[in-house]
């Protein structure tokens, strides 16, 4: 079913059809000068020494687990509450995922719990910077360093988010984005890898290119790699996209702002904080949560009786642990990540992008404000 109002859409301009046309009509589709300029365009916009393009967020966190030469019987501690794709990376490795639970109201990982879940077979953390909001990267890098760790950031919803004047994404030994469509920039599909390390940088370029040696004059593959390229058509797009990234954030922050002012009132619901001290959100959604006496059932039921009048929402996140395949693979169950597992049960993720109109919210937050209440009595 179309909704009437979307969970989210991209925004996409003329200059950035201009753009992509420009790219078909010359001779060079792939590995051109555009991915180049896009790579250069990223590293400069978040402040790191390198950045590597690739097809989607999900392959560069990928190349980061490779190019730290994380293998099977390592561990690698991240969040349960979070897109499937930042634990799944490991297990393509063989490196096994640790999950740590999260902090209430931030929704990323508690770092106060960090050092409990550390082995010796403990290799790296994987923190995500969940919705966009930074986590706390100074708590996080002293038990990395304490321990002897490496920092993968998952910031594939956070470009633009800064903490303490470093951008998300730049803290660790290296970052990751991605630019699906909903994201804060797209490139229909991509992502993007920054680091200051060199050594990185010329491991997931060899990687992403079937393991070429970049520096052999003929197709020489010196180890297994993949083909996670990104196209010139799709850099072209993410170049221009780049050139606006402030009135995006600026647009984003706005929506949420008035989300905030328009549901503020409402004593069913819990708001994501608008406020980041030393930093800036960078807004991917607006999740809002269910008051803590709502179930599960009440939340589905509400999502349902939205969608059912056209407004696009989601669930965000089913906590990874509980998904069918960690399941079984590692036989969790509900209650071993409790603060994960309700937030996942009360959250609901309303329509969110940069063009949303005031109009179209205002509809939002009072067809919210009906079915909630209703949701007392009709889905009890």
């Amino acid at each position: 079913m179309q909704m009437r109002i979307p969970l989210s859409s991209p925004d996409v301009s003329e200059p950035e059809i201009e753009a992509v046309v420009s790219v078909l009509r010359g001779r060079t589709l792939s590995q051109g000068p555009k991915i180049v300029e896009f790579e250069k365009m990223i590293s400069d916009f978040v402040g790191t020494q390198f950045a590597v393009a690739v097809n989607t967020g999900t392959s560069g966190l990928h190349l980061c687990i490779r190019a730290l030469n994380l293998k099977s019987g390592d561990e690698v501690i991240t969040s349960p509450f979070s897109f499937i794709a930042s634990a799944n990376v490991m297990l393509y490795e063989r490196a096994s995922p640790v999950f740590v639970d999260i902090d209430p109201v931030t929704l990323n990982i508690d770092p106060a719990k960090i050092e409990a879940a550390i082995t010796d077979r403990t290799r790296a953390l994987m923190i995500v910077h969940v919705f966009g909001r930074p986590a706390p990267m100074d708590e996080i890098k002293s038990i990395a360093l304490k321990h002897g760790l490496k920092i993968i950031e998952d910031a594939c919803e956070a470009l633009g988010a800064e903490t303490r004047g470093r951008m998300a994404g730049s803290i660790g030994e290296a970052g990751v984005f991605a630019f699906y469509p909903n994201k804060q920039i797209t490139t229909g599909e991509g992502g993007a890898i920054v680091t200051d390390s060199e050594d990185i940088r010329d491991r997931v370029i060899q990687l992403r290119n079937h393991g070429r040696d970049p520096r052999s004059e003929w197709f020489e593959h010196v180890e297994l790699g993949y083909n996670y390229r990104i196209s010139d058509i799709n850099c072209a797009l993410g170049v221009e996209q780049l050139r606006r990234i402030d009135e995006i954030l600026t647009l984003r922050e706005g929506v949420a702002t008035r989300y905030g002012e328009m549901l503020r009132d409402n004593s069913d619901l819990i708001l994501p904080n608008m406020e980041f001290e030393g930093g800036r959100i960078s807004w991917f959604v607006y999740v809002v949560l269910l008051k803590a006496d709502f179930r599960r059932a009440q939340r589905d039921w509400v999502i349902e009786q939205l969608k059912a009048e056209g407004i696009g929402c989601g669930r965000y996140f089913a906590p990874i642990h509980l998904q069918p395949l960690y399941k079984r693979l590692f036989g969790y169950i509900e209650g071993d990540f409790p603060i994960a597992e309700d937030v996942a049960d009360r959250a609901i993720a309303l329509p969110f992008f940069n063009r949303l109109t005031e109009t179209q919210q205002w509809e939002v937050c009072s067809r919210l404000t009906n079915v909630v209440r209703r949701a007392r009595t009709e889905a009890a």
